[in-house]
């Protein structure tokens, strides 16, 4: 077979040698699991990975991959699999230890900062799976985001755009207690009401909201949450989450996911994450 011209989403070598480990042990689970009776692997891990890369960075749809990729309906039960299973979870939690080990930091973070993002979804979304964020007059979805004081992802939760960032809060801090046991000092913004400051008590977190300061308009860096926007500009460096096209919620976290993957994996090998403007 020709080799294919390589694209910008493509993992490099280095890239790949920091998730290869983690792709290889669950190929190796899954004969194991089927008894010595599964169809031997057809499609290489790295192109599969490079695949799911390309549909997170450039948008298009599953449909659309190109030729030089394997099947797109083979592409996405890789991806399927991969979320049902907790890899890009898995991925997620080793490279945010690498990259704050890296930073002469503690693997596991002491404290976190909660803040949501609404989107609008495309006609994929079913209308159940939809609501009306009446403060941002956004007819869509909701991705509520738990991230360590770096901005790197702990969590992830994708929801309809009417569910309040109090009743989201609840869930994130319950995950984040579960997953992260160290993690004492949470902030939030002011759309966070007293359940979810009850609750992050009661789990030993201590949910501090931090106001806008008082008559000041437009952008403001504001102290502790500014990490956390900056995660969501990270997030709208690849295309597919512009808009929400996933049928799923679900699916919707996996690519926030393999957001983070991707930016964790050129943050450890010094590689430069390309943005679109200009191109």
């Amino acid at each position: 077979m020709t080799p294919r011209e390589g694209y910008p989403s493509d993992l490099s070598d280095d890239r790949w040698e920091l998730i290869e480990p983690v792709l290889t042990a669950w190929r190796t689970r899954q004969r194991q699991n089927a008894l010595g009776f599964g169809r031997p692997p057809v499609h290489d891990l790295r192109r599969l990975m490079d695949a799911i890369l390309y549909v997170d960075r450039t948008g298009v749809p599953w449909r659309c991959l190109p030729h030089g990729f394997p099947p797109h309906q083979t592409v996405y039960g890789y991806f399927a699999q991969w979320q049902r299973d907790g890899v890009f979870t898995q991925l997620t939690g080793l490279l945010r230890r690498l990259v704050r080990e890296a930073g002469g930091r503690s693997g596991e973070s002491s404290a976190c900062v909660l803040d949501s993002q609404t989107i609008k979804t495309s006609a994929n979304v079913p209308r159940s799976g939809q609501g009306t964020d009446a403060g941002r007059r956004v007819i869509g979805r909701e991705r509520h985001l738990g991230c360590d004081t770096l901005g790197l992802l702990l969590t992830v939760l994708v929801t309809a755009a009417d569910v309040s960032d109090t009743a989201a809060g609840v869930t994130l801090l319950s995950r984040i207690a579960a997953a992260h046991p160290r993690v004492t000092k949470a902030w939030v913004d002011a759309g966070y009401r007293t359940t979810a400051i009850d609750h992050g008590a009661g789990l030993g977190i201590d949910v501090q909201p931090v106001a806008r300061p008082p008559g000041r308009r437009g952008f403001v860096i504001i102290p502790r949450r500014w990490t956390i926007e900056g995660s969501i500009g990270w997030l709208m460096r690849h295309r597919r989450l512009a808009r929400d096209d996933e049928t799923h919620p679900h699916r919707s976290e996996a690519l926030i996911h393999l957001a983070m993957i991707d930016l964790m994996t050129r943050r450890l090998t010094g590689e430069t994450t390309q943005n679109w403007r200009g191109t």
